[in-house]
């Protein structure tokens, strides 16, 4: 007689935990997802986003690592994809299948599904459009970003990585609600702190919520709790071999400014040029924070000064070396490189000539702190997981950015969702 109440427990509700339990769900499986956030429905301002990116209670400085790297993320129903900038490119895809995980099928189920197109020029202010041709004038590739954005939906307020108020941008609460509705349960506002096991098999969670410590039992446990957050739990479990080769695709922003344009009134990321990124290792894309308290925190009181009527930046964002550690603790080791920061000093050379040349005053230009937002590699496929994404305990699997092979450089949404899609038809074939 089956004693576990539940089929599959997923902890986390982000790209992967959403995806997988809404696939599972429409598979006729009992699903319970485990989110240690709560669903926010006020979104849009730094403000708001106080209550859900990890931040210290008082001073709200966001998570650094132990070397003083910003780490960005949250704890939301809905995950980090409820603040990121829908960007829908795919990565990874070939490193991936060479693992024995191909995804062409399920990249281009969730290409449809989320309505991924190349953003129109509708939406591009008047100081992207000077971007672009400056970029173009010098030689670069600067082109529309492919986005998983309703462009009759968006107001175009910049606000992307504060939670979109307008809900124009596709978000893994989507499918959260859909496996809902499919009869999957939601325990929100609760930490898993360990996987339980016996004789090498999974046996469920235990869970710290309101009410205190309580064990969940569950057939198979699907860990997708981030590259940050997984790693935690699976090294409390007895996986000693979790928390390494951390990458966390390092951004640093350029800004200016103007005399009389700015990129206020655009999504942010709205343009890309990739041309570097395959031999290179990073990326260039048009990128400002609006908000003074953002850009204190990443440029300091000038930064906070700058204008931003007259305010223009981009991000070079790079495939950083793995050379991080998430500890038991949560706490993080991960500096910048090198070899990290020859890609940056590079991309940033070349983002202050664009912006120049579009008519940023050369004064002007700032760099921000290093920083990511893309934490994974930390129970890497060869590892921690096998190539079903499954541990060295029987049925406990991680499905997040974690298991990724190496560092994208890329927005990995896409990868993610897709790889959710992979894993549950893997666990349910036959």
């Amino acid at each position: 007689m089956d004693t576990h109440p539940y089929q599959y427990i997923v902890v986390g509700s982000g790209a992967g935990g959403a995806t997988v339990a809404c696939e599972l769900s429409k598979r006729g499986k009992s699903v319970l997802v485990i989110e240690q956030g709560k669903r926010e429905e006020k979104l849009g301002s730094f403000f708001d986003a106080l209550r859900f990116y990890d931040n210290t209670r008082i001073t709200h400085i966001p998570k650094k690592s132990n070397e003083g790297v910003i780490l960005w993320r949250t704890f939301m129903a809905g995950g980090t994809t409820m603040v990121a900038m829908a960007n829908g490119v795919r990565c990874l895809e070939k490193e991936l299948a060479a693992c024995g995980i191909q995804l062409e099928e399920e990249f281009a189920e969730t290409e449809r599904e989320l309505g991924v197109a190349v953003i129109p020029d509708q939406l591009i202010s008047t100081g992207g459009q000077r971007i672009r041709a400056a970029a173009r004038a010098l030689g670069y590739q600067m082109e529309n970003m492919p986005k998983f954005l309703d462009a009759e939906k968006c107001k175009n307020c910049g606000s992307c990585s504060l939670g979109c108020s307008q809900d124009a941008k596709w978000s893994a609460l989507k499918y959260l609600e859909e496996a809902q509705q499919l009869g999957a349960q939601v325990m929100l506002q609760t930490r898993v702190e360990k996987v339980t096991s016996r004789n090498g098999k999974v046996n469920g969670v235990v869970v710290a919520g309101r009410d205190g410590l309580a064990e969940i039992e569950g057939e198979n446990v699907i860990l997708a709790a981030g590259g940050l957050g997984t790693p935690v739990i699976l090294q409390k479990s007895g996986i000693e071999a979790a928390g390494s080769n951390l990458f966390i695709d390092i951004i640093v922003n350029t800004y200016g400014v103007t005399d009389d344009f700015n990129l206020l009134h655009e999504p942010q990321m709205a343009l890309v040029d990739l041309e570097f990124h395959a031999e290179r290792g990073f990326l260039l894309s048009t990128c400002i924070h609006h908000a003074r308290e953002v850009r204190l925190i990443e440029l300091g009181l000038g930064g906070a000064a700058m204008p931003a009527n007259r305010l223009v930046g981009m991000m070079t964002k790079i495939a950083d070396e793995p050379s991080g550690r998430v500890f038991a603790d949560g706490s993080v080791s991960k500096t910048v490189t090198k070899a990290d920061r020859q890609k940056l000093d590079e991309g940033t050379r070349i983002s202050t000539e664009i912006l120049v040349k579009a008519g940023a005053k050369p004064a002007s230009i700032r760099y921000s702190v290093p920083q990511g937002a893309h934490p994974g590699g930390t129970a890497a496929i060869g590892k921690v997981v096998d190539n079903r994404l499954m541990t060295e305990i029987q049925n406990l699997y991680v499905c997040d950015a974690s298991v990724l092979p190496q560092a994208p450089g890329l927005p990995p949404i896409l990868t993610i969702v897709a790889l959710g899609k992979w894993l549950a038809k893997e666990l349910t074939q036959g």
